[in-house]
């Protein structure tokens, strides 16, 4: 014989089950089979006005796995009244009263908040409850009431729509396979820009991501469309931003130049969150699965001619599943008129790179080398340059120099980039080193003149050895110097060092006297004369 529930037991489920416990915890706390809780839970929706407590109501159906509790044991009797039991009864439930059963942590909820400020965790707000305050319960009901407290639900993403011609958003995938001369594939990769408002594209694949590839490639969806987008959204690509930062990026100063160019602004989006530029993500694999799954390519340029007419053909003239529009006719209604206008050129194509200014004061651009100002010796600058031009920027990208192309090998040296004091005496000529001499004195301009015009170009040198004489002698002292030198006819620089060591007295002058006893008249040296011959031919 089957066994069956005694009637307190079947009084417990009913009444369980009126107040909104869960078959599985009546089962659990009643220790009967949970099918056995569903059987009940059937004859009392059956019967709308249900069986009240100790009534026989409809036949109970047989429990094979009763244990056979006895009478009044399956619920106690404290649980049924509603009284708490930490033990059995589930956080949240309801008691006999009808409501909801109190925490034991209640009493201490502006203390447990205040320690969740303090980032304590659940086991420590309990260990600090039971040793401050005498806290009895266990830890498990302080963890239930610390994660009802922490529970957040999440706020759905807000969807961004834009309006015509206000955005435009940039991403890379990778493209189909080309065929290489070897025999082998490779595969490119597949840039896609998308208009957000009208979901206009451009597709164009390139074998690099690189500053200029990536440039170029944004340009031809510019002139594809007609117009340019108020901003850019790309990803945090090392072609394009330097330093990845969502408040304060640090972007590849020819890429602000070509922002400049076309009157457009790059906005990255924040690193590691793809779904900012959720538009061309899809996008990508759009054109991935679409256009070019299963294809094969002879060259990179057999690929581009497919996608452009792939977007002309397929994805212009498709019903866009979020917008409900066609592409093409809402990009030409709406957003074609709204792009900003064109320029009148491209933008022009130029190499850049960052660059260390050398000890002489010149940067190394395509093997020849270009001056800067003695100000930026061993700073990093940076380089710009075309077929015809070199220029230089600093940190700020503001302009430090300019100069003509060179050859390999040669050096560009502006004569205002040289220090003055890196400036020789020769190489600024003969006449500035006089009018230095002439500062010191009189004496020295002149003996610098007589020397010069006795010694000639090899005087250069000595001259600029007596302007070296002011930096260790008073001016005094190489004045009077030099005075005794020219007195004396003495023109080498060895005999001012002598006399500025010795500090020689000046030569003296005497007056020729024409009479005077020791001097005889020159009749008498010529009688002296004849005779002497005289004797000589006898």
């Amino acid at each position: 014989m089957a066994n069956r529930l005694k009637m307190a037991a079947v009084d417990s489920i009913y009444t369980l089950l009126e107040r909104g416990y869960s078959h599985r915890w009546i089962a659990r706390t009643l220790r009967v089979n949970r099918e056995t809780v569903r059987r009940y839970a059937e004859l009392a929706r059956s019967n709308p006005a249900g069986a009240p407590p100790g009534s026989q109501g409809p036949e109970p159906p047989a429990d094979p796995n009763h244990t056979g509790a006895p009478s009044g044991s399956a619920l106690p009797p404290e649980d049924i009244s509603g009284s708490s039991n930490p033990a059995t009864a589930p956080p949240g439930s309801t008691g006999a009263s009808g409501r909801v059963q109190a925490s034991a942590c209640e009493a201490f909820n502006e203390v447990i908040l205040g320690k969740l400020e303090q980032g304590l965790s659940a086991k420590r707000i309990w260990q600090d409850l039971a040793a401050e305050h005498g806290f009895t319960a266990k830890y498990h009901s302080v963890r239930r009431y610390v994660q009802k407290l922490t529970r957040t639900s999440p706020l759905p993403f807000r969807r961004m729509e834009c309006e015509p011609g206000a955005e435009a958003q940039v991403d890379f995938g990778m493209g189909a396979p080309v065929l290489q001369p070897e025999g082998k594939r490779k595969r490119p990769h597949a840039f896609r820009i998308i208009l957000s408002h009208s979901r206009k594209a451009y597709s164009e694949v390139v074998w690099r991501q690189s500053t200029e590839e990536f440039i170029r490639a944004i340009e031809n969806a510019f002139w594809h469309f007609g117009g340019v987008p108020r901003t850019l959204v790309i990803d945090n690509l090392k072609a394009a931003v330097a330093k990845a930062d969502w408040f304060d990026p640090d972007l590849n100063p020819k890429v602000r130049e070509f922002c400049r160019h076309y009157g457009t602004v790059i906005l990255p989006t924040k690193p590691r969150m793809p779904r900012h530029k959720g538009k061309v993500e899809g996008g990508v694999k759009y054109v991935q699965s679409n256009a070019l799954k299963g294809r094969t390519f002879e060259s990179l340029a057999d690929q581009n001619r497919h996608l452009l007419d792939w977007e002309q053909t397929v994805a212009d003239t498709r019903i866009h599943g979020t917008t409900q529009k066609q592409v093409k006719k809402s990009f030409e209604d709406v957003e074609r008129a709204a792009l900003l206008p064109l320029p009148a050129d491209r933008f022009p194509t130029f190499q850049e790179g960052r660059r260390m200014v050398n000890r002489d004061g010149h940067v190394e651009v395509a093997k020849a080398y270009y001056s800067v100002p003695p100000e930026h010796l061993g700073r990093p600058v940076w380089a710009r340059w075309d077929s015809r031009l070199v220029w230089i920027f600093d940190d700020r990208m503001r302009l430090i120099t300019e100069h003509l192309r060179v050859e390999p090998g040669r050096f560009s040296t502006d004569p205002r980039h040289i220090s003055s004091r890196k400036i020789s005496g020769i190489e600024r000529g003969t006449a500035w080193m006089l009018s230095k001499v002439s500062l010191v004195g009189p004496n020295s301009s002149r003996w610098a003149e007589a020397m010069l015009s006795r010694h000639g170009i090899e005087g250069v040198r000595v001259l600029q050895g007596l302007m070296s004489l002011t930096y260790h002698h008073q001016a005094d002292s190489v004045e009077k110097a030099c005075e005794i030198a020219h007195g004396h006819c003495a023109y080498r620089l060895r005999d001012v060092r002598a006399l500025l060591k010795r500090q020689a007295p000046m030569q003296e002058w005497f007056e020729f006297a024409e009479e005077h006893p020791i001097i005889r008249s020159l009749s008498e040296y010529g009688e002296l004369v004849h005779s002497a011959f005289t004797k000589e031919t006898l």
